[in-house]
């Protein structure tokens, strides 16, 4: 059962010729689900994130969040959400636990029941210890963690993270990772976006590619990367005769494919660890040597780029 359906989502700034931010976005989310939508900067994301946290009107379509449309009961639906934004919402010179007593009374929450919630938070993120240092001594990642908690405090159904790893260190990314995947197991529904796709493939139950304010791919991991194949691509340079070479690989057992692309043999195969050794012993029995070798899997990089044209960190 769907907790949040999102129907033909549209932001146009300064209508009718301005910058259409978010055009026509559609997909649902099941309870106890994390989506992620996936894409570069300037995609919509995080107008589509602001749009479905009631802080910014859609210009047209709606939003269903646990039964209450963004556009005729806003109010409800920010009781039932929590929102992680991109830039750390804190007081620098207050604690941690300060901030999270801070937010809690925003929420509404107040005396033993307010103070219960707060050390249940801390214990959640990993900051008991340092609960009450104050925000300015904390490195990016810990920041990150209590802005997490924050919007954890009032038990929200639903969790919005827009981009919650941006510049902060390998360690701190997978404690936020593995936190949210904790989340996930508890029943917690998360709305997750980013442009790494190592997160997306890992975190997500499904994935919306989105571009230029489009959606253009939903599914799951294995659902998206089957429109690109389940070939893997081996790029390959020799020092002569390249031409030749392609045309020895193209016969080589096991090579499905192999085309000449610029300096590089262009190959696809069904198991790249089967056919590596084949394409060096074709190349010495040629006498030429192979002097640079590459296999990728097929992976959410080559959708985009088969979507789009151009690749996802562009």
């Amino acid at each position: 059962m769907s907790i949040v359906e999102v129907k033909d989502l549209r932001k146009q700034y300064d209508p009718p010729k301005g910058v259409l931010a978010v055009d026509g976005v559609s997909f649902a989310i099941a309870e106890g689900e994390i989506f992620s939508l996936l894409g570069p900067n300037g995609a919509g994301k995080s107008t589509t994130i602001s749009m479905l946290s009631c802080l910014l009107r859609p210009t047209g379509g709606d939003a269903v969040i646990d039964g209450h449309s963004i556009i005729r009961q806003p109010q409800a639906v920010k009781e039932i959400i929590g929102v992680v934004p991109q830039d750390v919402a804190l007081y620098p010179d207050m604690s941690a636990r300060e901030n999270l007593l801070f937010w809690g009374r925003m929420y509404g929450l107040s005396g033993d029941g307010l103070k219960t919630r707060v050390d249940e938070v801390l214990e959640l993120i990993a900051l008991v210890d340092r609960q009450k240092d104050r925000i300015e001594k904390y490195s990016g990642g810990m920041k990150r963690r209590v802005n997490i908690g924050v919007a954890l405090l009032h038990k929200p159904r639903v969790l919005y993270l827009d981009e919650p790893t941006v510049g902060i260190d390998p360690q701190s990314r997978r404690s936020i990772l593995d936190g949210i995947l904790a989340l996930r197991d508890q029943g917690m529904t998360i709305l997750y976006t980013t442009h790494y796709m190592a997160e997306a493939q890992e975190l997500s139950d499904r994935i919306g590619i989105v571009d230029h304010g489009k959606m253009i791919a939903l599914g799951t991991h294995e659902e998206l990367v089957r429109i690109v194949g389940e070939q893997a691509r081996v790029a390959a340079r020799v020092d002569r005769d390249l031409d030749g070479m392609v045309a020895r690989w193209r016969e080589t057992p096991g090579v499905e494919q192999a085309d000449l692309e610029g300096d590089e043999a262009i190959l696809l195969t069904e198991d790249a660890d089967e056919v590596l050794p084949r394409l060096f012993e074709a190349a010495a029995a040629a006498g030429s040597r192979i002097t640079e070798i590459n296999v990728s899997e097929p992976n959410l990089e080559m959708v985009f780029l088969h979507l789009t044209g151009r690749a996802l960190r562009e």
